[in-house]
């Protein structure tokens, strides 16, 4: 019987991983993303549309969590559409940050370079929560959300956002209930979470540098 239950969840586990599911997407824009930068000579720079088109897959992400992220959903989505706006005028990631550099707004509400940095942090915070998910089996996700906020998001936000989001905490979905949303397996979920982990650094890393090459600093 139990012979009989591991073929059964096996079988599920491969139908899941070769099913195409919300993180299946954006696992394999990520990867693709990953492998253009890791092609890229000194010269080729990073497509915003390639960029916009990978970082509009995240969202679901956002909206499975409920309103604990609420804010972050909201913000990214935002940001997202901004880029996505820009994208029609500029070609590159560089192109944007070229432009408000010269005309010193990079730090300015509703630059698009100020909008990049916050995409840029939803994708940090899901690179950080799934990496809270693989290296726990605990039932809630609060923990693992709340060590993720906490790394990624909160040292830039203020007293009463942090507070508000503490208090979402408790509106998480549990650990089966977020597998049921992404319709994925514990199993299948982990690979594509470990596969979204190592394809976002560099893509990461790539932002961080388009403004520590300009002499801009990260801590905002």
């Amino acid at each position: 019987m139990d012979e009989a239950n591991d073929d059964c969840n096996q079988s599920q586990s491969r139908m899941s991983m070769s099913t195409k599911t919300p993180l299946s997407e954006i696992v394999q824009a990520f990867e693709e993303l990953s492998d253009l930068l890791g092609s890229q000579t000194k010269d080729q720079k990073l497509p915003l549309d390639t960029f916009c088109e990978a970082c509009s897959l995240v969202s679901v992400l956002f909206s499975c969590l409920g309103l604990a992220f609420k804010f972050a959903e909201l913000e990214y989505v935002a940001k997202v559409h901004d880029l996505v706006e820009a994208s029609k005028r500029f070609e590159t990631l560089d192109n944007v940050l070229d432009l408000d550099t010269a005309n010193n707004t990079v730090k300015t509400p509703g630059s698009h370079s100020r909008n990049l940095r916050r995409v840029r942090q939803g994708l940090d915070l899901i690179r950080a929560l799934f990496e809270e998910f693989v290296s726990s089996n605990d039932y809630s996700l609060k923990n693992a959300a709340s060590a993720a906020y906490a790394q990624v998001c909160a040292p830039y936000h203020t007293w009463a956002v942090r507070t508000a989001v503490s208090a979402g905490m408790y509106t998480l979905p549990t650990r089966d209930e977020l597998l049921l949303k992404l319709n994925e397996t514990d199993y299948t979920a982990e690979k594509k979470m470990r596969r979204y982990i190592k394809a976002s650094r560099p893509v990461i890393a790539y932002i961080d540098n388009l403004y520590i090459s300009r002499k801009i600093s990260l801590d905002w």
